[in-house]
């Protein structure tokens, strides 16, 4: 893991001030006590981050998740809570030992690009306020506070109104500004010029010139207030510390409750968890295929380590994952380090990181943003054409409406699976005509390899249409399963046949047959059992 270790410091940088403001925000967003983030954001960086066997995903609180939290925590009480979220921990490695992985591979390609792209996009239009110092609380990932907004659409509009009237802050926007230019200056020009830019990352630039501009204008017009800046909390003695630890109530595991909550937050956490392992691993320039039920096993124990210790619940997190792609993250030492640069910060520094301003993290989220949603993806999937285009937007547009990931993967999902079942529809068979006279001519229907109940409708047609006094001829040469559902249909046609004066030439491996009286026993079957014909 130490090989890549010039590559995995900066991005651990990268990641690390990507993290902090978005473990506080999910907390806020879950109605949790703001050091619960921070220390899902430690334990899923170390503890996760150590035991996984992916090389570039980063894990900690997962704003999916918020809603869930916020409601277990209203019902349950926080430290009844903690307990479902080590009963969730628990549950996944469970998933991980029946091998239960496999899940997130069965999600199209275009529903994923679209999951990342709708993240890219709710990234961008989610910082505004904080880049113009409009607003005054961190953000998630996906299910963002909505402290002034009803939904994604009206913060917009309320967003451009403010920018509209000059209801804006101009220091947080010019600090805002400075640090986007750093940052593009160094991804597109500096970062080819010598291994120092490599080695001192834009972000990090960013970061300091930030807390630099808060210190020198803090007193002038351009000053910054409160609000537009980083809030962690700073304890003033080693009791006051470990005060901020919480323990579950293991009284309350008996109660069904309790249960259900840590079973839905295994569930949603594992879909989570596997969806971003699918993300990044596309994403990896290096191709890495991360184990998916190892992964299951690290993101279990890193939920009951949470929990034990008063944590929010934890899945891999495409945006610290993405950011850390990006910044060049080549192990997992990357999201190691940013865990414990997490622990450090929070017990060293506290009063150092709240004089971050916002408007800088926002600024590196925009980049961030921009390179999951480049307008190039859009074309690229409108090239392929409508079978990914569809899909592909389907998910797109109700994340950005709703700001709601799983709803978007559903629905992209539902679009996915209706054009698989139309293509499959198309494709049960062939139909050729031979002949000048269709009356007198030559019918060959050639069937697919698979052919099952789905296209019953389709064949059943296709027989309907046949004129009396033809000759068909059923090729099954390359069929491998047949339903039996569409061998009841050839043998209703059978008996039609004979009245239509219909010659039926059954062509298979088991042999040529004219006129079969009966199909289903040609092929040997007893009832509502299926063909494999190789």
């Amino acid at each position: 893991m130490f090989k890549t270790i010039k590559n995995d410091l900066p991005a651990s940088i990268v990641v690390f001030f990507v993290a902090l403001p978005l473990c506080l925000g999910i907390a806020l967003a879950s109605g949790a006590p703001l050091f619960s983030g921070l220390i899902a954001g430690i334990i899923g960086g170390i503890v996760v981050g150590a035991m996984s066997g992916s090389n570039i995903g980063v894990s900690g609180p997962a704003a999916g998740l918020a809603a869930i939290v916020l409601v277990a925590i209203t019902s349950l009480g926080y430290k009844n809570f903690l307990v479902a979220v080590v009963i969730g921990g628990l549950i996944q490695i469970l998933f991980g030992v029946l091998r239960l992985g496999v899940i997130g591979y069965f999600f199209p390609s275009s529903v994923i690009k679209g999951m990342l792209t709708g993240i890219g996009i709710i990234i961008i239009l989610k910082q505004i306020p904080y880049f113009f110092g409009m607003d005054k609380n961190p953000e998630g990932d996906f299910a963002f506070l909505k402290v002034e907004w009803d939904n994604l659409i009206s913060g917009l509009l309320n967003s451009i109104n403010a920018l509209i009237s000059g209801n804006i802050s101009i220091g947080a926007t010019l600090i805002g500004l400075i640090s986007l230019g750093i940052l593009l200056l160094w991804s597109n020009v500096l970062s080819k010029k010598g291994k120092i830019f490599q080695l001192i990352q834009g972000p990090l630039v960013a970061v300091v010139i930030g807390i630099l501009f808060y210190v020198f204008t803090k007193d002038g017009s351009l000053g910054l207030v409160s609000k537009q800046l980083v809030s962690v909390p700073v304890p003033d003695s080693l009791d006051s510390f470990k005060g901020q630890f919480s323990f579950p109530n293991f009284g309350v595991i008996t109660k069904p409750e309790v249960w259900i909550t840590g079973f839905t937050i295994a569930l949603v956490a594992s879909l989570e968890t596997l969806l971003c392992v699918e993300a990044t691993d596309k994403l990896d320039p290096h191709k890495n295929v991360t184990p998916t039920n190892r992964e299951l096993f690290a993101q279990g124990t890193g939920n009951i380590v949470s929990g034990l210790i008063g944590g929010l619940p934890i899945t891999q997190v495409i945006v610290r994952s993405s950011a850390n792609i990006q910044s060049g993250g080549r192990s997992k030492m990357s999201a190691i380090i940013h865990g414990f640069f997490l622990l450090i910060s929070v017990i060293l520094i506290p009063t150092l990181l709240n004089k971050i301003p916002l408007s800088v993290l926002a600024a590196i989220l925009f980049v961030v943003g921009f390179k999951l949603a480049k307008p190039s993806t859009f074309k690229q999937m409108f090239k392929l054409g409508w079978k990914q285009w569809f899909p592909f937007m389907a998910t797109v547009l109700p994340m950005v409406i709703t700001g709601d990931l799983l709803l978007g993967i559903g629905l992209g999902l539902i679009v996915g699976i209706f054009i698989i079942l139309q293509k499959s529809f198309q494709n049960s068979h062939f139909l050729h005509k031979e002949g000048e006279d269709v009356n007198d001519g030559k019918i060959k229907m050639t069937l697919a390899e698979e052919v099952t109940f789905f296209n019953k409708g389709a064949i059943l047609k296709e027989l309907d249409n046949i004129p009396e006094n033809s000759q068909l001829e059923i090729d099954l040469m390359n069929t491998r399963y047949l339903d039996y559902d569409v061998i009841e249909i050839l043998e209703d046609f059978a008996l039609k046949a004979k009245e239509r004066n219909i010659n039926i030439k059954l062509i298979s491996k088991r042999g040529v047959v004219e006129n079969p009286p009966s199909f289903i026993e040609f092929f040997e079957l007893r009832p509502k059992s299926s063909l494999g014909l190789n």
